[in-house]
C-alpha cells in the first residue's frame, strides 16, 4: 500500500497557533507536485511540541483538502501506549489511511516492549494500516531486525520507516521482511541507495522544499532508468546536507517559507530560528539549485 513519496509536512504556526489556512495551501502544493502522500505531525512536523487537540485538527485538515488524491498519514505516534492508541483510533475515525508510529523514546523499552507497544496500537486499530517509524537517533532506542521479524505478521502492520541512515541495517529488513513490509526510507541522502536494494520510497524531508524534484527522482527509478535516477540523485545530495544545518525542521521550515511564501517560518520552543550564517549558507545553497524563492532577504 505505501510506495513512493511522502512529504513529511512541516506544520505552520502563527503567533503561536496552528496556521491552517497555509497548511491547508502546503497540502495543496504537494499534492500538485504528484507525491503520494503527506505525512502529518510526523518529527518535520514538530510532534513533539503539538498538542492532542492539535494534531487531530491537523489530521482533520489534510483529509479535508487532500479528498484521497494523495494519502494522509498520521504521526500518532507517543512514548505512551495508551495515548498513542487513542491518537490512531481517532486518526481512523477521521479517514487517514495510515498511522506512522514512532519508537517510544524517553522510556527505553526492551524489544519486548516495543513489539507490544505497536502489536497493541495495531489491534486497537485494526483498520489503519500502522508504519512503524525507527529513528534512534531522536528516541534512544532502536527497533531489533528480529523484533522487526516479528512485528511484520502482525496484521495493520505494512511498513517501516527505517530512518538509521544504516544501509546494511536497512538492507537487512528487506532481506528479512521485504516481502511482508514495505521498508520507506526515513533518511533522504541513502533513500535512492536503499531503494536499490529493495526499498519501497520514503518519507522525506527535502520534498517541502522541492517536491517536483523528489517524485521526478522516484519515477525515474520505478521506471527502471537508474542512471538517471542516480544523476538526479547526486544533483540533491547538497540540499539533503544543507536541510541539515541545523536540528530539523529548522532549515526546511526556513527554506520552504522562503521558496513557497505566504507563511512564517515561525518555530515552537526549544527549537529556535536558523541562525543568521547558516541561513546565508541555505540561501547560497538554494541559488546554487535554481530553487526560486519568493521571500527576498
Amino acid at each position: 500500500m505505501f510506495e513512493g513519496i511522502y512529504t513529511a509536512l512541516i506544520t505552520p504556526f502563527s503567533d503561536g497557533e496552528l496556521d491552517l489556512d497555509a497548511f491547508a495551501r502546503l497540502v495543496e502544493r504537494q499534492i500538485a507536485a504528484g507525491v503520494d502522500g503527506v505525512v502529518i505531525a510526523g518529527t518535520t512536523g514538530e510532534s513533539a511540541t503539538l498538542s492532542e487537540d492539535e494534531r487531530v485538527a491537523l489530521f482533520a485538515e489534510a483529509v479535508r483538502v487532500a479528498n484521497k488524491r494523495c494519502r494522509v498519514v498520521a504521526g500518532t505516534g507517543t512514548n505512551d501506549t495508551a495515548r498513542s492508541v487513542a491518537l490512531t483510533r481517532e486518526a481512523a475515525r477521521l479517514g487517514c489511511d495510515g498511522a506512522l508510529v514512532v519508537t517510544p523514546y524517553y522510556n527505553k523499552p526492551t524489544q519486548e516492549g516495543l513489539y507490544h507497544h505497536f502489536r497493541t496500537i495495531a489491534e486497537a486499530a485494526p483498520t489503519l494500516p500502522q508504519i512503524l517509524y525507527n529513528v534512534p537517533s531522536r528516541t534512544a532506542v532502536s527497533l531489533a531486525v528480529e523484533t522487526i521479524d516479528r512485528l511484520a505478521d502482525v496484521p495493520g502492520i505494512a511498513a517501516l520507516k527505517e530512518a538509521t541512515a544504516d544501509l546494511a541495517f536497512g538492507a537487512e529488513v528487506v532481506a528479512r521482511c521485504g516481502d511482508r513490509l514495505a521498508v520507506l526510507s526515513g533518511d533522504d541522502a541513502t533513500a535512492f541507495p536503499l531503494w536499490a536494494v529493495g526499498g519501497r520510497g520514503v518519507i522525506a524531508v527535502t520534498s517541502n522544499l522541492v517536491p517536483e524534484r523528489f517524485v521526478a527522482l522516484w519515477r525515474a527509478f520505478a521506471a527502471g532508468d537508474w542512471i538517471e535516477a542516480r544523476r538526479q540523485h547526486l544533483a540533491l545530495l547538497p540540499l539533503f546536507k544543507g536541510m541539515f544545518l541545523e536540528t530539523n525542521p529548522v532549515p526546511v521550515k526556513t527554506a520552504t517559507a522562503w521558496a513557497a511564501g505566504g507563511f512564517s517560518p515561525e518555530l515552537r520552543l526549544p527549537l529556535t530560528p536558523l541562525l543568521v550564517e547558516n541561513a546565508a549558507k541555505l540561501r547560497k545553497l538554494c541559488a546554487g539549485l535554481e530553487i526560486p524563492l519568493a521571500v527576498p532577504e
